[in-house]
């Protein structure tokens, strides 16, 4: 149903690690109630050491000592039903892509942007629009 399919769509982005942007793969949560990769936060931290004070990217909240990381099994065995869905992910926008202007409800990720109307456009309505607007530059 169109309804189940756009929950999982939105739900999709709760799921996405802020670091490498790709679904959770060993998913760890850490004390302010962020997700991430196992290894993109020990990366992280890795990095953090010599200071000896440990942050999250996103909220930018400390701490100290280093917290030990382990895995959040209920979003990991969340982020494997996922996968299974086989949803287009790389299509729909996550964080730090451009999303389309004209997509509404789940945005899609914009291809191109429109220097006339400085608008952004999906694949889809990238087409309608250069059907429209025949010959003038899209970047």
């Amino acid at each position: 149903s169109k309804m189940a399919e756009a929950r999982i769509l939105v739900n999709q982005n709760e799921f996405t690690c802020a670091l490498c942007l790709d679904l959770l793969k060993d998913p760890v949560t850490i004390e302010c109630g962020h997700s991430y990769c196992k290894s993109c936060i020990t990366d992280c931290w890795d990095q953090e050491d010599q200071m000896r004070v440990y942050s999250c990217p996103q909220c930018r909240q400390t701490f100290s000592p280093r917290p030990t990381l382990a895995t959040n099994t209920i979003l990991a065995e969340v982020v494997e039903k996922l996968k299974k869905t086989k949803l287009p992910a790389d299509c729909y926008a996550g964080a730090g892509d451009v999303q389309c202007d004209v997509c509404t409800g789940t945005k899609y990720k914009a291809v191109k942007s429109c220097l006339m109307c400085l608008n952004s456009y999906c694949q889809n309505h990238l087409e309608q629009h250069e059907s429209f607007f025949k010959g003038r530059d899209t970047i």
